[in-house]
C-alpha cells in the first residue's frame, strides 16, 4: 500500500489533542470587526472543538495524526 498524503491545509488548521478530540480555531474574527460587538469578539477568542459530525472528515484528512 502506498503512503497516504496529509492534506496540508487541514494540518495547519487542526491539532489532535491527547484525549482524541480535535482542536480548531474560531471563525469570524479576521476582518470587519467594527460592526461586531465587544462581547461577540470576546467569545470568539481561543479555540474550540470540532463537532462530532465533522470529526470523521477531519480524521480522513489527517491520516497520521
Amino acid at each position: 500500500m502506498p503512503k497516504l498524503k496529509t492534506k496540508r491545509s487541514a494540518a495547519k488548521r487542526f491539532k489532535i489533542r491527547s484525549g482524541g478530540s480535535i482542536k480548531r480555531s474560531q471563525a469570524f474574527k479576521r476582518h470587519i470587526l467594527t460592526k461586531k460587538t465587544t462581547k461577540n469578539k470576546r467569545h470568539l477568542r481561543g479555540t474550540a472543538e470540532v463537532h462530532a459530525t465533522d470529526k470523521q472528515h477531519v480524521r480522513a484528512m489527517l491520516p497520521y495524526a
